[in-house]
């Protein structure tokens, strides 16, 4: 049956789709090409303009001062035309490479120290270059004759004109000084042969009317007046002078330019035209494929589902104990699984064994009662799976805890080491070395401390009394790598109680270390501390101004943070282990402690950290003495300024002897 359906419903679809497919890349050319000449038209305009300020501007620099309002007026023009042209990115790229300069050559010229020559050799290229830029696809003229022709004689006009053009410019500079100079009279017969050859190919591809508005355009008395003018250049070659009034030459072939650029208008509002009736054929012959692709594809519709019918009443109960194996069953016994004791995951296996799935399925189909017998197996997979992974899981976290615990206790010995070798050293180098020991220790073991931190057994350190916010920043400070780039701003007087002071202190590690890694090593993370009264907490800042975070990563972080992100040590990424280790820390602190991304004014991203009332104590006299730290703490603070003050010391030293 399903072979009797398909066939056919696969031949009669596919059918209907390359014919709607073919329909519908004919209207999408259609419509490209429509847009696409109008672009060109644009251009063509702009191109207009700049052929205009050429001429003006190569009149202008022959002496002709009388050019200057009118070169005004054509700059605002083109200023105006260039804006216009912004929005297509090849257009775009064009400009800001030929045109970059514009405005400098038009102060030079406003100065009267520009070269006229090359001035007008700036302007040409630029002209030349917007008329090499061709939007018009060849997959738009492809199907169609009429419409590629009129996109060629287009192209052929643009050249004859901008010919026209910058012959008008070229004399108008040669009339306005009185004679051709250097390779002037060259470039005048060059820029005459290539209108010839544009205009000859023009003919050869327009239309009868087309031909008439050329023809036309060169028979009225001002095209007259410029073709006697142009003989008078053309015996000029041997540099005799020419007397002729660059404002009569100017004047009669604008009125030439102006009449080939109607008739460039003509000529695109036909292809355009065109390019509008293909694109409403187009859509016309789209709708009817669409019509009918729609109608057989009802009436296959209505077959397969007559068809399906027979198949539908066994499998509606098949497919029912499969989304509730799938959303209901599998996911509680794989979570009860996860999170039971090792002696209890035999005990949960055997509770969770599915029934047999296919006894209220006998008396069906062969094929149906093998699937349900195969969901039943997958289930069984799954949950003996799950019970091994857990399992894994567990062992794993249980060696890096015991690795963790192993790594964590050779640190403190070291450090205990280190401190009765400096108490004992005499030798500032020696001592200073020392202090730098001292700090890698410290280091090594917060990564110990984090490994047993993200397998949930690390216990808190140890402290005495209660310590100053200063005292508990600095601690964190003295934990980083780079801990000369932090700057330690306004941290108002607070006292933190003794059980947080080491969590707290590692949490800050945390968050600085990571300001100091993803920002410029030239720039400084800063550190800030005041007391919130309205919400009694106390919050730590600790600002960088890096490459900050994207909404949707600070939004993952913040889940890290507050325990919803469902990341655990081995599933979650390494480089995110950092974010999930002050989880740990703030959820160990106790409720009313978080820990907030936002981005810093300027770039960057600054971590607020707040601290619930519970975890604070009374704020002493600052002038007072501080009560005694405890021992890590006290050991740290000693440490690290110790070995600040030594390495400042040492090139000062260096440069005395």
């Amino acid at each position: 049956m399903a072979v009797v359906i398909a066939v056919p419903i696969c031949l009669l679809l596919s059918v209907a789709g390359l014919a709607v497919h073919s329909r519908a890349e004919a209207l999408g050319d259609a419509r490209t090409t429509r847009a696409e000449v109008g672009l060109s038209l644009r251009v063509q305009a702009m191109v207009h303009q700049l052929q205009r300020e050429r001429g003006l501007t190569s009149g202008l620099l022959g002496g002709e001062k009388e050019f200057r309002p009118q070169l005004a007026a054509t700059r605002k023009r083109v200023d105006t035309a260039l804006a216009g042209m912004r929005d297509d990115d090849a257009v775009e790229k064009v400009i800001r490479r030929r045109l970059g300069r514009l405005a400098g050559i038009r102060a030079a010229v406003d100065r009267d120290t520009a070269d006229r020559a090359a001035t007008f050799t700036f302007y040409t290229s630029a002209v030349d270059a917007l008329n090499a830029v061709d939007p018009v696809t060849d997959t738009a003229t492809r199907d169609d004759r009429q419409l590629a022709d009129g996109l060629a004689a287009l192209e052929e006009l643009a050249a004859a004109k901008e010919s026209v053009a910058l012959e008008r410019g070229l004399l108008n500079g040669a009339f306005a000084e009185g004679a051709f100079h250097g390779r002037e009279y060259l470039t005048f017969t060059e820029v005459r042969a290539t209108r010839v050859a544009a205009l000859a190919r023009f003919r050869q591809v327009t239309t009868a009317p087309q031909r008439a508005a050329l023809n036309h355009a060169f028979a009225t008395e001002d095209a007259k007046r410029a073709t006697a003018y142009e003989n008078q250049a053309d015996d000029a070659a041997d540099g005799s002078a020419l007397r002729v009034s660059a404002r009569t030459w100017w004047d009669a072939m604008t009125v030439l330019v102006d009449d080939l650029y109607a008739v460039q208008q003509s000529v695109g509002d036909d292809v355009r035209d065109r390019a509008d009736r293909l694109s409403h054929d187009a859509e016309t012959s789209l709708a009817a494929y669409l019509v009918a692709g729609t109608l057989v594809a009802a009436l296959l519709a209505g077959l397969a589902a007559f068809a399906s019918r027979s198949l539908t009443r066994p499998l509606a109960a098949l497919a029912e104990a499969a989304h509730d194996v799938a959303r209901h069953r599998l996911p509680q016994a794989v979570t009860r699984i996860q999170q039971s004791p090792p002696d209890d995951v035999q005990l949960l296996l055997a509770a969770a064994a599915p029934d047999d799935p296919d006894a209220h399925l006998r008396g069906g189909v062969a094929e149906i009662t093998e699937v349900a017998a195969s969901l039943h197996q997958v289930e069984h997979t799954a949950l003996h799976l799950a019970a091994q992974q857990a399992g894994l899981r567990r062992n794993t976290t249980e060696s890096l805890a015991n690795l963790g615990r192993r790594n964590q206790n050779l640190v403190r010995r070291q450090l205990r080491l280190i401190t009765r070798l400096e108490r004992q050293e005499l030798d500032p180098d020696a001592l200073a070395e020392l202090f730098e020991l001292d700090h890698l220790a410290t280091r090594m073991r917060r990564n110990a401390e984090n490994l047993l931190v993200l397998a949930g057994q690390n216990p808190p350190r140890p402290t005495a009394a209660p310590a100053d916010g200063l005292e508990v920043v600095q601690a964190a400070v003295a934990e980083v790598e780079q801990y000369r780039r932090v700057l330690i701003a306004a941290v108002e007087p607070v006292r933190v109680r003794g059980h947080a002071v080491a969590d707290v202190a590692h949490l800050l590690a945390e968050l600085i270390e990571n300001g100091l890694v993803f920002s410029p090593p030239t720039e400084p993370v800063e550190v800030h501390g005041w007391y919130d009264t309205e919400d009694d907490t106390y919050c730590f800042a600790v600002v960088d101004h890096g490459v900050g975070m994207s909404e949707p990563d600070k939004e993952r972080a913040h889940a890290r943070f507050s325990g919803s992100g469902e990341e655990a040590l081995l599933a979650a990424p390494t480089r995110f282990l950092g974010h999930l280790v002050i989880g740990r820390l703030a959820q160990r602190l106790g409720d009313g402690t978080h820990v907030h991304l936002f981005d810093t004014p300027g770039g960057g991203l600054s971590a607020l950290l707040a601290l619930s009332g519970r975890l604070l104590a009374r704020a002493q006299d600052p002038s007072a003495a501080l009560p005694p730290a405890r021992p890590a703490v006290s050991s740290l603070l000693n440490g690290f300024r110790a070995g600040v003050a030594r390495a400042e010391a040492r090139p000062t030293q260096g440069a005395s002897s």
